[in-house]
């Protein structure tokens, strides 16, 4: 459905730290905007957002802000986008989903742009992006399961403060400035249980019955049903750490057959979205600041698993905003206007990918 004069396209939670980067992708790569609509709740009614150069008035959300759009990035909080996303795709808007709302819906599809492109065939108005630390992963680990099925997984994840919001990087900003001050033992805390500052929390999002917290649960899910891998197992301790920006893994992996670090970094060179970071020598590995402003997914400390005869181990780092949402978001739209997918209909069910 190429269009030469562009699309409309609507930014839902425009006001957030996603939504205001989506706008700077699209800038970035020269999307086709016709005409944009920045939409928030209306506790952002006053505000504006940047675009291209222009500065455009928020306007609130409501089940009438969806006509005559032919794109919709949601990226407001989970709640908003399971109530809005849906009513825009009933207008005849294709909604990019940012949230966490429709990830495991088996009627829709769950996509990272450039590793399962073709789920995008069969989706119904509304297309969803993962979980920021799933995003980064199945990026990393796609190439090589390709080359030799994964048959187990262990990923620790050492996640950037940003992922929880903006509130977040003020308060661990917050934290630092009391801290300089002298103000070390009364330092202001209200999103965390626990002191962020030079602590780290073991704790993403909330725990459920069996111990895991739903971070993990999605990062073990989503990245099953993305890579069709449903027989896959996999397990996962999430932590947050005092850093801004990008979230990091340690990703420790069973092959089907033995594999060695050289053939791995072989595989991993020629991988599209990855940049190796490989040489621990001259202290050359990813690290969060590298990754920062930036949308590669970085790997690194690429080597054997000594624990195992088929197992390999590596460092895997990547802008949880960029890479691990905004960007995605708009490779996607890319994508649908690329193969004529823009309001495209359902295809029977038994055509969906397993998993």
């Amino acid at each position: 459905m190429a269009n030469s004069d562009g699309y409309n396209i609507g930014v839902l939670g425009a006001t957030g730290v996603v939504g205001r980067l989506l706008l700077d992708i699209l800038a970035e790569r020269a999307f086709p905007v016709k005409a944009l609509r920045p939409l928030a709740s209306a506790n952002s009614l006053g505000k504006t957002v940047s675009f291209a150069g222009q500065e455009y008035s928020v306007e609130e959300t409501t089940e009438d802000s969806f006509d005559g759009l032919d794109i919709l990035f949601a990226s407001a909080a989970t709640g908003a986008n399971r109530h809005f996303s849906p009513i825009a795709a009933r207008a005849g808007v294709t909604v990019i989903d940012d949230s966490s709302a429709f990830r495991m819906d088996p009627d829709v599809p769950l996509v990272i742009a450039g590793v399962n492109d073709d789920d995008l065939n069969w989706h119904n108005g509304i297309i969803a992006g993962p979980n920021c630390t799933t995003m980064q992963l199945v990026i990393a680990i796609n190439p090589i399961h390709r080359v030799n099925p994964i048959r187990r997984m262990v990923v620790d994840t050492y996640q950037a403060v940003s992922g929880w919001g903006r509130d977040a990087v003020v308060e661990l900003d917050d934290q630092i400035k009391a801290k300089a001050a002298g103000n070390g033992d009364e330092l202001p805390r209200e999103i965390f249980r626990h002191d962020i500052l030079e602590n780290v929390l073991p704790e993403v999002d909330s725990f459920l019955d069996d111990g895991y917290t739903k971070e993990e649960w999605k990062v073990m899910h989503e990245t099953r049903r993305i890579m069709h891998a449903p027989e896959m197992k996999i397990t996962c301790t999430a932590v947050r750490v005092p850093v801004a920006v990008s979230h990091s893994e340690a990703v420790h992996l069973e092959l089907t057959r033995p594999m060695t670090a050289a053939e791995v970094r072989a595989v991993l060179d020629g991988a599209p979205d990855v940049r190796v970071v490989d040489d621990p020598s001259q202290g050359l590995y990813p690290v969060a600041t590298d990754a920062a402003g930036t949308d590669d997914v970085l790997i690194g400390r690429i080597r054997a698993d000594v624990s195992h005869e088929n197992g390999v181990a590596m460092w895997v780092v990547a802008d949880n905003l960029r890479c691990g949402a905004a960007t995605n978001a708009v490779r996607t739209a890319e994508l649908l206007i690329e193969r004529d997918l823009l309001h495209g209909a359902a295809v029977p069910a038994a055509s969906k990918s397993a998993g």
